[in-house]
Formats: structure tokens, C-alpha cells, sequence
């Protein structure tokens, strides 16, 4: 099942579905079948290898990756719910989001061997594999030497800022014409929503890449675990608009 039928799929079963936010967005449009099959190709560009291994060593090879494999995919499952959401809302097939979506799309495609390699390294750093590789010459040569980390975690944060922020664009797009969409109060609060968490997700990612700047080589393994902020940041956001929603739903009770 290819990522088109798995959105068709998602918007028959409401999933993501607000009671509050009513859907724009039910049919899958060529637009947005575009984007689904370059995120499919994505995914493909992350298999460790498609060739079937040819002895048990080789196989056992190929699943070393299975860990940094998932956690690519499981990224760009979140990237692809994100833009999932996006156009169920709202159903925008305008010039603003047809530029905005395609630039998306370039970073992701620009960001698959970046976040492949990134994560094949730390997983290989807590589970103690070799991190070395055999170059074209027969030798062997480090996977990366500890100069090239600032740079890595640079290339990293920079495909994670340009995601969100473009993110964070495509719903202030939407958010700018919520006139036109004729988004109720509930709706407007949620596409705000939208905007912050895509901020503070991009504002993350720049931290990463100031304590790098910043720390060079020492601040690389800090520069990784700031990504963890994510987390009780996101939470919190969570929260405190679920707060305002819950105030909004009062009001709107006691309009009645």
C-alpha cells in the first residue's frame, strides 16, 4: 500500500479528525498524491539495501541498520502526518502552498541521506559497532573523524529548521485566510496551535545548531541531546493551549 492509499485510507476513518474542526480537505488531489509518492520514494531512499542478502553474515549486516532505519522512518512518518493534517484542514491547493509544499518536499528528499547517516552513527555509537569502513583503497577509515561532528550536527539542524519552518508557513498561510476559509474560533485557535508547535519545533533545532557554533567539537554530543527538549516543550505548549481551548469551549457554552 503506497503512502496516497494510506492517506486515502487515514481520511476515510477521520483519523486525526478534531470535533471541533471541520474537514475542508476529503479527496485525495493530485497535488497532494505528488507529495505522498515523493515521501514513498524517501522511504525508499533509507533501505539499507535492496539487493537480498546473499549469506546468513550478509543478512545479519543488513539488520544492524534496522534500529536507524525506524527512527528515519518514524521522522518521516511525522513529517508526512504533519502535511496529512494540513491539507485535511483545509484543502488549499493555491500558488502560496503549491511553492511552500514543493519546497518541503526538496528539503526531505536533500535531508534522507543526512538523517540516514546521522542516526546509523549513533546507533552504532550505543551498541558498540564498528566505526570504521573500508574505503574504495581496501583500508579502513573512521566513519566520521571528530572534526566533521560540528559540521554534521549543523547539516542536521539546518534540514530540521527549514522542515518546520516551511511547516510553520504553509499554516500561517491558512491561518491568513481564515476569512476565506470561514474558520470558527475553535479552528483558528488549532491552526495558531499549528504555527507555535512548528516554531518551537524549528526553534529547537536552532538551539542545536548555536550550541555547536558555539561549543565546537565538545558541544556535539549536548548539541544532540538538546533535540530531548522537544519532548516537555511540546507538552507544554499542549497544555497551555488546552487551556485556552477549554476557556473557549466555556465561553461558547455559556453564549447559548
Amino acid at each position: 500500500m503506497g503512502m496516497e492509499a494510506i492517506g486515502a485510507a487515514a481520511a476515510r476513518k477521520g483519523v486525526g479528525a478534531r470535533q471541533e474542526f471541520r474537514w475542508r480537505g476529503v479527496e485525495i488531489t493530485r497535488f497532494e498524491g505528488f507529495s505522498d509518492a515523493v515521501l514513498a520514494f524517501a522511504v525508499t531512499l533509507l533501505v539499507v539495501s535492496l539487493e537480498v542478502p546473499r549469506t546468513f553474515d550478509e543478512l545479519l549486516h543488513s539488520m544492524r541498520g534496522f534500529a536507524a532505519f525506524a527512527i528515519c522512518f518514524t521522522i518521516l512518518i511525522w513529517v508526512w502526518y504533519w502535511q496529512y493534517l494540513y491539507f485535511r484542514r483545509y484543502g488549499l491547493q493555491d500558488r502560496v502552498t503549491l511553492v511552500l509544499n514543493a519546497a518541503l518536499l526538496f528539503v526531505v528528499l536533500f535531508y534522507v541521506y543526512p538523517l540516514k547517516f546521522l542516526f546509523t552513527l549513533v546507533v552504532n555509537q550505543f551498541t558498540r559497532a564498528e566505526m570504521q569502513v573500508r574505503s574504495p583503497e581496501g583500508g579502513l577509515v573512521p566513519i566520521i573523524s571528530p572534526e566533521q561532528g560540528p559540521t554534521l550536527m549543523l547539516i542536521y539542524g539546518a534540514g530540521f529548521v527549514a522542515i518546520f519552518s516551511l511547516f510553520a508557513l504553509l499554516f500561517l498561510h491558512a491561518y491568513r485566510k481564515r476569512t476565506i476559509l470561514e474558520l470558527n474560533p475553535a479552528e483558528i485557535l488549532d491552526t495558531r496551535q499549528s504555527i507555535q508547535s512548528a516554531m518551537l519545533a524549528g526553534g529547537v533545532g536552532l538551539l542545536s545548531m548555536i550550541i555547536v557554533l558555539v561549543g565546537g567539537e565538545s558541544a556535539v554530543a549536548l548539541s544532540g541531546y538538546s533535540y530531548f527538549l522537544l519532548g516537555p516543550a511540546s507538552a507544554w505548549h499542549g497544555a497551555a493551549m488546552g487551556r485556552r481551548r477549554q476557556v473557549l469551549r466555556t465561553s461558547a457554552k455559556s453564549a447559548r
